[in-house]
């Protein structure tokens, strides 16, 4: 075999082998993100049923304890995760 050949066939192998393994990554995080629709739904309802407001807004008051870990009522968190979800939905339907 000549060497331009090997040296294709080595180059291929490896961009193979870094691409399955991505690919193989992220199979297996849509399977873990699969699993938690139910919670997905959960915020989905949070956000639209007007509790997320209350809450957001209790908490710009001072009503919620500081020691309470409350990442979802920040500003943004919550609409950009559904967000991106839905971005994940598109990129899986084509």
């Amino acid at each position: 075999m000549d060497k331009e050949r090997m040296e294709r066939i080595e180059r291929m192998e490896d961009s193979y082998c870094r691409v399955r393994k991505v690919v193989d990554g992220i199979r297996s995080k849509l399977d873990r993100l699969d699993r938690l629709q139910d919670r997905i739904r959960e915020l989905e309802a949070y956000q639209e049923s007007g509790e997320w407001l209350k809450d957001f807004e209790a908490d710009e008051r001072g009503e919620i304890p500081s020691d309470i870990p409350r990442g979802v009522l920040s500003e943004d968190a919550l609409y950009d995760l559904l967000s991106d979800l839905e971005s994940i939905k598109s990129i899986r339907s084509l």
